[in-house]
């Protein structure tokens, strides 16, 4: 399974992890990011090139697979990033040392997510904000019975991935509030994996 973590999986994401659809909200929102950043779940780097570097100081870069993070190494970028090893759960930053969380399909795999929120409150600023898309729970009920049938695959495939969670009700119930936020389906097949939020919040 070290394997599949470590070298095959990295790979099945940059490959298929960043459609045009995705990298559209991409575009959006990672721009929003400013000051001390830090991102979760960087994975192979997608979001890099997404940055306002007028915009950056310093981009903590949280990813615990060492499989991404050789591939985020390689994006070339004019950005000052510091790569962390460690899982959400257990961010090695101070409390209120960060601008802006960025976090894009991440929150979908971290084992133990309500800790991870709460983390994530723990370190932004009383003025910071969290950046997120995510996938998860579908508000149709057809698309959530398909979701239920299908997530022990997506939980195999993706390392974990979840396609149940809410999202925004895990936020809210950990202490952020949401500030804005869209919502949509980004891909016609699979529907059930690819019910999508994107948006910001702010600690309360």
């Amino acid at each position: 399974m070290a394997f599949y973590r470590d070298r095959v999986y990295p790979q099945i994401v940059s490959l298929l992890g960043d459609p045009e659809p995705f990298r559209q909200v991409r575009r959006r929102i990672v721009p929003l990011a400013h000051g001390t950043i830090l991102e979760i779940g960087v994975g192979p780097g997608a979001n890099f090139v997404h940055y306002d570097p007028a915009r950056v100081e310093q981009l903590y870069a949280l990813e615990p697979n060492p499989g991404m993070v050789r591939l985020a190494e390689r994006r070339r970028t004019t950005l000052d990033i510091r790569f962390l090893g460690l899982p959400a759960e257990r961010i090695p930053l101070e409390n209120g040392s960060v601008d802006s969380v960025v976090s894009t399909f991440t929150l979908c795999t971290i084992p133990g997510v309500v800790e991870a929120v709460q983390d994530i409150r723990r370190v932004l600023r009383p003025t910071g904000t969290l950046i997120f898309f995510e996938h998860g729970l579908s508000p149709d009920d057809r698309i959530r019975r398909w979701q239920q049938r299908t997530e022990p695959l997506t939980r195999w495939l993706f390392e974990g991935c979840h396609v149940t969670r809410d999202v925004p009700s895990l936020l809210e119930q950990n202490g952020f509030r949401i500030r804005e936020m869209d919502a949509a389906y980004l891909s016609s097949f699979p529907k059930s994996w690819t019910y999508c939020w994107w948006g910001t919040a702010v600690p309360q």
